[in-house]
């Protein structure tokens, strides 16, 4: 299985939970010219969303909001693995992690239908090192 892993940076904010929130912020954030690399949005209760972005250019996105009073967490580590899909890849990615004791505590990822793959891995700052060579 060919891939890539490398590590990104990751920032997130809460709206409310109404249509068209999550709009707004993305609209705002390319206005100001950020560009995503993967974008989540997650319930985390009745009336709230959070928004994990992942930008291609960390600073940018966190000059950008600091002057645009956009209120963002962050950066946290992560890593971005893109590859070819094949059966057992995410299995494989988790056994090199286990193997050099790095914990992975949450993920996401998603076959693009044409015979790739993209996978974003959390794991603890500490493990962040451990987890890039690792891959």
């Amino acid at each position: 299985m060919a891939y890539t892993a490398r590590r990104v940076d990751y920032f997130y904010t809460t709206v409310t939970d109404q249509p068209g929130e999550a709009y707004k912020f993305l609209k705002t954030l390319a206005d100001l010219g950020i560009n995503l690399l993967a974008f989540t949005a997650v319930p985390i209760g009745p009336l709230r969303t959070q928004l994990t972005l992942f930008p291609e250019d960390a600073g940018k996105l966190a000059r950008e909001a600091q002057n645009d009073n956009l209120v963002l967490d962050g950066p946290h580590p992560a890593l971005l693995v893109q590859g070819d899909d094949a059966l057992g890849a995410l299995a494989e990615l988790h056994m090199k992690l286990a193997d050099a004791r790095v914990n992975a505590y949450a993920s996401t990822g998603l076959a693009d239908g044409r015979g790739c793959f993209g996978y974003i891995i959390y794991v603890r700052p500490e493990e962040i090192d451990r987890a890039i060579i690792a891959m």
